[in-house]
């Protein structure tokens, strides 16, 4: 499965293999297991969706994740008659292309994508508002907040995507409640020789990463975004210039490269991958795209909560990814009843987590793969995170924001005044 944040600039896309485990997911489908709809829809309903429009609906999707759908899609035209056609697009273009499309007629009836679309899908009116019923309830609250926009959820969770902070056990054996903690026993294992670095945490060399050090900075109490009495990301409240943004600043310069060096500007994220499965550090912050890699190579690993650097919780930025219905479908009725009953069960959110080994959104489902202790980690790490902001002003606002990051990891300019600059900027970017 390939998934990517496409607001942010520079991070990359984290793609999984289908192993045994995806095909055994998708051949439990074809049984019609875990939360299926048990029985044939009736003649009568299956005329009713069908006199609703078209006898095909159509999804976009990448190829990776195609055979986890295949089998519902199959039982979907048994049960209606509807044929549900899988058409692989390329994810670089998918969203942009849905925009454009949607509106002539040309589109799909359904898209698969992560819910940071969610704000231009509503701003360009090309998705419709889904009534989930009583079928929320049996979603991770967090993935159910990402889908939601203006009062109304748009998407059906899948899948929740966040970081942790991994830790090499055979260099460090415990876990560390402050990030204090972690650089004193980072730096005692350099000391001791049983490590090059203290930390890793990759940069990208023009934008820096405020995914990855996010949760550094909502420990200081410096969210990038204020929210409604609902809840909701409100643009209007641009809340990195709230009063820790100044003293996360002066961190980023201390730890940087003129200070303690544990956040190196020359280290990017595939350098920092490669130094942490060499076993060059007991620590690297990343997210469950990376560890088929981990096991591959031996590191003997856990995955530990994000630490604190203030009293605030570290909280990560999630990824929900899910499906979205057309505002324009040929057969809204169809599509509906596909999103809504189908796509919702557990044998379909199996299949998924099995095709990318992300914390699956349905409730049942993460509990199965939470025997897996990894799974379970990073769930429950991204129980306690913010959904990526999805309002459209968040695009306006990563290029000051990483470029500003950069600068003092750098050692570059005075920290309060480089961050005011910022603040200023994206204010003046997003008219806040």
């Amino acid at each position: 499965m390939m998934v990517r944040f496409t607001e942010q600039p520079g991070l990359s896309r984290r793609t999984f293999t289908i192993g045994a485990a995806a095909l055994a997911a998708v051949m439990g489908l074809s049984a019609c297991g875990g939360g299926a709809p048990s029985s044939p829809a009736s003649t009568e309903a299956k005329k009713d969706l069908a006199a609703a429009g078209a006898t095909t609906i159509t999804m976009w999707l990448d190829a990776q994740r195609a055979p986890a759908l295949k089998a519902v899609a199959e039982k979907f035209k048994a049960d209606t008659g509807i044929e549900v056609k899988l058409v692989i697009k390329d994810f670089a273009a998918v969203r942009d292309d849905f925009i454009t499309q949607v509106p002539t007629g040309k589109g799909p009836d359904l898209v698969v994508g992560p819910h940071d679309w969610l704000g231009k899908f509503v701003q360009n009116g090309v998705i419709a508002p889904l009534e989930l019923g009583d079928k929320k309830s049996q979603f991770q609250d967090s993935a159910i907040r990402a889908m939601t926009y203006n009062g109304s959820v748009y998407g059906v969770p899948y899948a929740i995507e966040n970081i942790g902070l991994v830790r090499n056990t055979a260099i460090v054996d415990s876990a560390s409640a402050t990030f204090d903690e972690v650089l004193a026993k980072g730096k005692a294992a350099v000391a001791a020789g049983k490590a090059k670095y203290a930390f890793l945490a990759g940069l990208d060399p023009k934008q820096g990463d405020p995914y990855h050090l996010y949760p550094l900075q909502t420990s200081m109490g410096v969210p990038v975004f204020g929210t409604d009495a609902d809840g909701e990301y409100d643009p209007k409240q641009l809340a990195l210039g709230g009063p820790g943004g100044a003293e996360f600043a002066a961190k980023l310069k201390e730890w940087g490269d003129t200070g303690s060096k544990v956040l190196n500007s020359n280290i990017t994220g595939d350098i920092a991958k490669e130094k942490f499965l060499a076993g060059e550090s007991p620590y690297f912050i990343t997210g469950p795209w990376n560890v088929p890699d981990m096991k591959k190579k031996g590191i003997k690993f856990a995955v530990d909560p994000l630490p604190t650097t203030g009293s605030k919780p570290a909280q990560p930025f999630i990824g929900v990814n899910g499906f979205f219905v057309s505002a324009k479908s040929a057969n809204a009725l169809a599509t509906n009843e596909f999103v809504v009953n189908y796509l919702t069960t557990e044998a379909v959110q199996d299949a998924m987590f099995a095709t990318g080994s992300l914390p699956p959104a349905l409730k049942s489902s993460f509990d199965k793969a939470a025997s897996d202790p990894v799974v379970k980690a990073f769930g429950d790490i991204g129980a306690q995170g913010v959904p990526m902001p999805a309002i459209p002003e968040m695009s306006a606002v990563w290029a000051d924001w990483g470029a500003t990051e950069l600068a003092l990891i750098k050692g570059k300019g005075d920290p309060a005044a480089e961050w005011a600059k910022m603040v200023a900027s994206i204010k003046g970017k997003i008219g806040s």
